[in-house]
């Protein structure tokens, strides 16, 4: 077996999915386990997904590969390796307020997804098993991320696989959405399936706006604001800026202040300058992703992805 640490794009994998998404991934099941009061001991229970799939090959591997990590040293060996494996790898924390981290074991045939929690109280494992060529198919497609277009069929904007998007009724509420990809043509919008034509003309019929809420973008970052000569904040998906008490002195004096509280925050130059482009013309437009600029902030030339769509 190989065990790696998982990448972003695998964590999603580790969570309930939906039924179009178990399926086209081979989902079999996943399992759930705990290391007791004790830290020592080993409650687990199984949840089938597809029983036709958990064949006897199948199940032998799987309980090699449980039992073979259970071994003295091993990270399901114990809350405390666990611990100390997730302290000594960084790299696997799923950088949440869970306190969660992963690996991928793979096999021939197989892939095992296994997401640890190492505190007491918690649900130390969930394992969640799928054949390996139909995850990495469906990972593999997911990367050209979620198209949306116009009821034209015209694509406004793009989002990675698991970014939210916000819906603005006509009646100014916001609803905030998780979209998943089905494939090039379907997407699933928090729990309901589209295609993507049908989600334009039902956003247009009932005079819904919609745009993009990235993860690569912070929730909000300081910006300066020349025409004002002033310091703002600017929020994720909302227009305009707020106005803050900041002060300052020249021009120059300002936009340097302004850079130097947004990498305190961790904001890059390229988030910000995508949250000023986004607050101004809007979060649908290539300006307000981070990806189209440079280290420094500077607005880079944004693939032509002007391509029709049709039913």
């Amino acid at each position: 077996m190989d065990i790696k640490t998982m990448i972003a794009d695998e964590r999603k994998y580790t969570y309930r999915q939906s039924q179009q998404i178990s399926m086209q991934t081979s989902f079999i099941g996943y399992l759930r386990a705990d290391f007791g009061s004790s830290g020592k001991e080993f409650f687990s229970s199984w949840n089938d997904f597809r029983k036709d799939l958990k064949t006897d090959e199948f199940k032998a591997e799987f309980d090699d590969i449980i039992n073979s990590l259970r071994e003295s040293g091993g990270v399901l060996s114990g809350r405390g390796a666990m611990s100390k494996y997730c302290y000594d790898t960084p790299e696997s924390s799923f950088e949440n307020d869970r306190d969660e981290y992963g690996i991928r074991v793979n096999t021939e045939k197989y892939s095992y997804l296994m997401r640890f929690n190492p505190k007491q109280g918690e649900y130390n494992l969930y394992c969640y098993c799928y054949e390996k060529k139909w995850l990495d198919r469906h990972i593999s497609q997911a990367e050209k991320g979620i198209c949306f277009i116009d009821p034209h069929y015209k694509e406004l904007f793009r989002i990675p696989d698991g970014d939210k998007i916000r819906i603005t009724l006509d009646n100014r509420e916001p609803l905030d959405r998780e979209c998943r990809y089905i494939d090039e043509y379907h997407l699933e919008v928090g729990n309901n399936l589209y295609h993507i034509c049908e989600f334009a003309e039902r956003m247009e019929k009932n005079v819904n706006t919609v745009i993009p809420l990235r993860s690569s973008l912070p929730e909000q970052c300081y910006v300066y604001v020349q025409t004002e000569n002033e310091i703002g904040i600017v929020k994720k998906g909302e227009s305009g800026y707020y106005k803050t008490d900041i002060g300052g002195g020249k021009p120059s004096e300002r936009k340097a202040l302004a850079d130097e509280y947004n990498s305190k925050s961790g904001v890059t130059k390229a988030q910000a300058e995508a949250m000023k482009a986004g607050s101004m013309f809007g979060w649908h437009t290539p300006a307000a992703d981070p990806k189209n600029y440079d280290e420094n902030g500077v607005l880079t030339k944004p693939k032509n992805r002007n391509k029709d769509y049709e039913r």
